[in-house]
């Protein structure tokens, strides 16, 4: 499931601190802060999403991350490598290098990780 950009920032603050109340999450977004509605709703989201829970203090919630960066990065990934690339790694390479995002010295350093891949398969 991706993330819009909002939560995805949220998510982001999370990672970071491991745990933290509205009022923490608040604390590292830059100048004009969104309103404090707006982080706690976002979070509720991220809660009913199965991306965020939350350990109560009275009636004070501390959230924390149920799902790590790595493991939504690599489902946000796959998901794109699949519905833009068709899975075709040879896509994901047309595409950077037809549009200038690839030096000389990028494509050289993806050959020689291809090659080292393709040997450990081998």
């Amino acid at each position: 499931m991706e993330l819009t950009k909002a939560e995805e920032k949220i998510m982001h603050i999370l990672w970071r601190l491991e745990k933290g109340f509205i009022k923490d999450i608040l604390e590292h977004f830059d100048e004009p802060q969104p309103a404090y509605t707006t982080v706690a709703t976002i979070v509720k989201i991220l809660e009913k999403k199965g991306f965020v829970s939350h350990k109560s203090y009275g009636n004070a919630y501390q959230y924390y991350p149920l799902i790590s960066k790595e493991e939504y990065s690599e489902k946000h990934l796959n998901s794109v490598f699949k519905k833009y690339f068709k899975s075709s790694v040879k896509d994901v390479v047309s595409f950077f290098a037809d549009n200038n995002k690839m030096d000389t010295a990028d494509i050289d350093d993806a050959i020689e990780l291809l090659t080292q891949l393709k040997n450990k398969k081998t």
